[in-house]
């Protein structure tokens, strides 16, 4: 149940290219992550007038990519390759970004976050006992 968190300032995309944003980084999650599309979220947001800077300058085009897995999903191997992959889909959308544009993968504890109700570790206990 991953939540991807795209923020992007300078270029403005259209809805066609965000949408475009949106299925590829659930695909990231799918094909890199080894996630369930139908539980991923992904929230873009274009922030206009922001004060964005690297290096103390001011970056007139930035882009940042978190999301949030449950802790021990994803090999070492799964994130790395997610981190190149999520900052090529950055560099797509966002164009000439500075060399500081990361690409956080967050993990969170089981017990510590769920959908419908129910948190990761309920859900994998559920599971065991069935």
């Amino acid at each position: 149940m991953p939540f991807v968190h795209i923020r992007l300032q300078g270029k403005k995309l259209d809805e066609k290219e965000l949408d475009q944003m949106q299925l590829d980084a659930t695909n990231l999650m799918v094909d890199v992550m080894g996630k369930k599309g139908e539980l991923t979220a992904v929230l873009i947001e274009q922030v206009a007038g922001a004060r964005w800077a690297v290096g103390g300058t001011t970056a007139p085009i930035a882009a940042h990519l978190e999301v949030a897995v449950t802790e021990g999903t994803n090999s070492p191997e799964q994130k790395a390759k997610f981190v190149k992959e999520a900052a090529d889909l950055l560099r797509r959308a966002g164009g000439n970004l500075p060399l500081a544009t990361y690409v956080v993968v967050r993990e969170v504890s089981g017990n510590a976050w769920g959908y419908d109700g129910l948190t990761q570790e309920d859900r994998k206990q559920l599971m065991a006992a069935a």
